[in-house]
């Protein structure tokens, strides 16, 4: 890897712990997880403020802190998947 790369992949992680940490702060989450793949990004948020509603509450309550970067065009393409810590718990066992 050239220095070009590693300085992009230096960069690419430190958005990711940048989105996580946005996240972090702006909902009562007990674990998040952003990953990238091009300009995809998947996000894992895991957290007792999801119990109770439904998938697209679960994605809007995920939109909020994002929606400048979404509007802006620096996320684009998201994928969210949210889980209270017993379903999280659940799809750990089974699917990962």
């Amino acid at each position: 890897m050239d220095s070009n790369e590693t300085e992009q992949v230096n960069e690419d992680t430190a958005k990711l712990k940048e989105l996580e940490q946005l996240l972090l702060d702006a909902l009562s989450l007990d674990e998040v997880h952003v990953t990238q793949a091009g300009t995809h990004y998947k996000i894992v948020a895991v957290g007792e403020c999801f119990d109770g509603m439904g998938r697209v509450k679960q994605q809007q309550t995920i939109y909020g802190p994002l929606m400048d970067r979404i509007t802006s065009g620096e996320l684009h393409a998201l994928t969210i998947n949210a889980f209270t810590p017993t379903q999280w718990k659940r799809e750990k066992v089974f699917n990962m």
